[in-house]
């Protein structure tokens, strides 16, 4: 607790003789933190579990057996029988081979929603000859095969919960397992789901029991816990896990206990299993252990040892990362689905399961309240030594309490939360006699705050000698963001300079919060310009990537403005046209600090990259785009947001020519399998295009155009859609380097699809170098 305070608070606080107001501030707060404990926002409840993840990576649970095999269809069985889903012929025959060797059990977590595409009769529904396709419908039915090996022996089938598919047989029609219960409202504390998504009838009917498949992470996606019983769809059903328990045991029936405070237990053929309140069970984890695998290939060709699968329960799932069954877990980033609920049986079978006992949150309270009442009592009585080692002993004393109950018992005590609210109370105590001294700095802040960047003010009350002429080297993104099309807009508030002033309040501000936002500082306001720096005055080694980020929240912001403004237009307001945006970001060596005279100077940024970020700006409209990035912007920010490069241009000031690239939305569209195609036929394009290659680049277009066609670069395509069909008319490749330059009179023309325009223009033939000329 107390190590958690900077020395200098120790000198300031003045412990002795705190005010009453302190200690009452101090029990309000430790009151408000009960409350809190109560109710338990996902984030106290992410924090718990970290904590338990803790325990059991330090003290994984010991397997002495392994009760269940795991039939997986890895990778390896993948490429040798062929991608998934696999004809149910093939699972049919793994059932067989399966039950020939003796397994108690057999679980799918696997469901079988839809019918075999690899049926005779689906094949034949696409065969044209009427004789094949008759012959092709007497064949037996791959469906039929399946069901007919599952009711020869002891299977178990996964269901699954969903609240957007619906099922397509009714399951009040499907066999459903018969669950007794003790108590009133189990459903009021199940979990619940909302739609059941079963295997096909024929299927279900054969079966010796169904269960659900689905986890339930928590709020931090991590799987800890796993539910025994669910309520969906009016009725109990329970989970694959203790579903193969019942069948693999030849009970009939089973038992669910209930009390006041929720579910106690799920008895499964005469054994109690105690659950949480909600019904679920905390998992003693182990690592991911490959002698709980045979693949699904050994088994089906006989290379499975006999004693791998006799006796064994057996549940057949995949590992195989393309088939999306991977699991974030304490222990593992990426566990098999079915190797949870493995593990899930054997804590059952070996009585290894974790405990959360009724009285848990309870006693956590009295801890928190017992060390948080000291704290207020004593501690200001205390001298600094004295309190910093209490908060070591009780810190001490705590951890060892709940590692033992972990280790020796299995049961989960959080420690944690006592511990963080006698630190927020001690850190109160200690903030209350603080703000004297903090108020003379506050008037100081405010007094700056007017004019500088907040963390300016910061650095300077801290350092200020740092108030003087000159500057340092960094590398820094520099942001430019114009509102196109302002003037006219002020045009119409000729007679009304406090609308404006009111638009351009509405116009900026959202503006700025997107950089402010994102560590960025504002450079300066330049009629409706916003220039931005990233990188200064405190180091950001993210600043590319922030500087990206802002620049699609502005363009979010000025859209959620023009929504705005045509909503009021439509109720009567003032007639103001859509506003666009351009957006240049450009990163490299800039010279930043105090600039001007000795007796008025602006913090601000100067240097080639600043250049480049106001030219870019510019260009952005003549593209019909929002942004513009550099290639050093769009280097750093590759592996993170979806980014295209777009033309290759000499800007204005500039000997070299520099490759333009855009972003094209937020950071999830990176994944996005259109947008990958686009982007792989797009630089395919653009490849061609810089060799002259015409019709291959008209194809790689249109293939771009097919895999994403997205309003935003909409413009960008027809562009080069347009150049291409007018620079293909040249006889000749000599000079073409595929670079175009804005330094000429008229060069944003060729950013057109002007259909008038012609290669003759003096851009264009500057572009095209005739031979023993001089490049430009």
């Amino acid at each position: 607790m107390s190590t958690l305070l900077p020395q200098g608070v120790w000198r300031k606080a003045g412990w002795r003789g705190a005010p009453g107001f302190g200690r009452l501030a101090a029990l309000l707060a430790l009151f408000a933190l009960m409350l809190l404990r109560v109710w338990e926002p996902p984030l106290l409840e992410t924090l718990r579990g970290r904590i338990f993840d803790t325990y059991l990576q330090l003290h994984p649970r010991a397997v002495s057996e392994y009760p269940v095999t795991i039939v997986d269809i890895d990778e390896r069985s993948l490429q040798a029988i062929g991608q998934w889903p696999w004809s149910r012929v093939t699972l049919a025959s793994l059932v067989d081979r399966l039950a020939e060797r003796g397994a108690v059990a057999i679980g799918f977590d696997i469901l079988f929603a839809e019918p075999d595409r690899l049926s005779p009769a689906r094949i034949a529904e696409s065969v044209p000859d009427a004789e094949l396709k008759s012959r092709l419908a007497a064949l037996p039915d791959n469906d039929a095969q399946l069901a007919e090996a599952i009711a020869r022996t002891r299977v178990v089938l996964g269901q699954a919960g969903t609240s957007d598919i619906t099922t397509a047989a009714d399951p009040s029609e499907l066999p459903i397992t018969p669950v007794a219960t003790i108590g009133d409202n189990l459903d009021r504390y199940l979990l619940r789901i909302p739609r059941l998504v079963t295997n096909l009838p024929v299927l279900e009917r054969a079966a010796a029991g169904r269960g659900l498949i689905t986890v339930q992470p928590d709020a931090d996606g991590v799987v800890r816990r796993i539910p025994t019983l669910f309520y969906a769809e009016g009725r109990i059903v329970p989970s694959l896990s203790i579903e193969l328990l019942r069948v693999a045991t030849g009970a009939t029936t089973l038992l669910a206990k209930s009390d006041e405070a929720g579910i106690k237990s799920v008895v499964v053929a005469g054994v109690e299993i105690e659950t949480e309140r909600d019904g679920q069970l905390w998992l003693h984890f182990t690592p991911h252990d490959p002698r709980r695998f045979v693949s699904a290939v050994d088994v089906l060709s006989g290379q499975v040892s006999d004693d791998r699968i006799q006796g064994k329960l057996v549940l057949i799932g995949t590992s195989a990362a393309g088939l999306h069954d991977l699991q974030t877990t304490p222990p593992e980033r990426a566990m098999p689905g079915v190797e949870i609920h493995a593990q899930a049986i054997e804590s059952i079978l070996e009585n290894a399961l974790l405990v959360r006992p009724n009285y848990a949150l309870g006693l956590e309270i009295c801890l928190a309240l017992a060390i948080g009442i000291f704290i207020i009592i004593a501690v200001p009585m205390l001298g600094a030594l004295a309190t910093l080692l209490f908060g070591i002993a009780t810190t001490a004393l705590l951890a060892a309490l709940s590692g033992y109950l972990f280790v020796r018992l299995g049961i989960l005590l959080d420690v944690v939360y006592p511990l963080l609210s006698s630190t927020v109370v001690f850190l109160l105590l200690a903030a209350i006699n603080y703000l004297r001294e903090e108020k003379r700095r506050a008037g100081i802040r405010n007094a700056f705050s007017q004019y500088l960047a907040p963390e300016l003010v910061e650095q300077l009350t801290r350092e200020p000698d740092r108030l003087k002429l000159g500057g340092e080297t960094r590398t820094m993104s520099v942001l430019f963001a114009d509102v196109r099309g302002f003037t006219s807009i002020a045009e119409r508030f000729r007679e009304n300079p406090a609308g404006l002033t009111e638009l351009m309040n509405r116009l900026l501000t959202p503006l700025s919060r997107a950089v402010i936002e994102r560590r960025g500082t504002i450079d300066k306001y330049i009629g409706d310009a916003v220039m931005a720096f990233w990188n200064a005055p405190l180091d950001d080694p993210d600043h590319a990537l922030h500087a990206s980020e802002a620049a699609l929240a502005i363009s979010e912001r000025l859209d959620a403005l023009n929504d705005a403004l045509t909503l009021e237009a439509q109720k009567g307001g003032a007639n103001i046209p859509i506003m666009e945006i351009g957006i240049g970001i450009s990163t490299g060596l800039c010279m930043v600090g105090n600039m001007g005279s000795d007796i008025r100077f602006d913090y601000t940024v100067l240097g080639d990259s600043v250049n480049l970020a106001s030219r870019m700006q510019h260009l952005a409209s003549a593209y019909g785009l929002r942004i513009l990035i550099c290639p050093e912007t769009a280097a750093r920010c590759q592996n993170t947001l979806p980014i295209i490069s777009v033309d290759d241009v000499r800007v204005r000031g500039r000997k070299h020519a520099v490759t333009l690239h855009t972003l094209v939305g937020q950071p999830d569209l990176s994944q996005d399998p259109n947008f990958r195609s686009f982007r792989a036929a797009f630089e395919t394009m653009r490849a061609h295009y810089r060799h002259g290659e015409w019709k291959q680049a008209m194809n790689a277009l249109e293939a771009a155009h097919r895999h994403y066609d997205n309003p935003r670069i909409s413009r960008l395509l027809e562009i080069y859609a347009w150049r291409i069909a007018q620079l293909k008319r040249r006889s000749s490749l000599e000079g073409w380097n595929g670079i175009f330059s804005d330094i000429y009179p008229g060069a944003a023309e060729l950013l057109t699809t002007e259909p008038n325009w012609t290669a003759t223009q003096p851009w264009v033939e500057a572009s095209w170098k005739e031979p023993n000329s001089k490049p430009h």
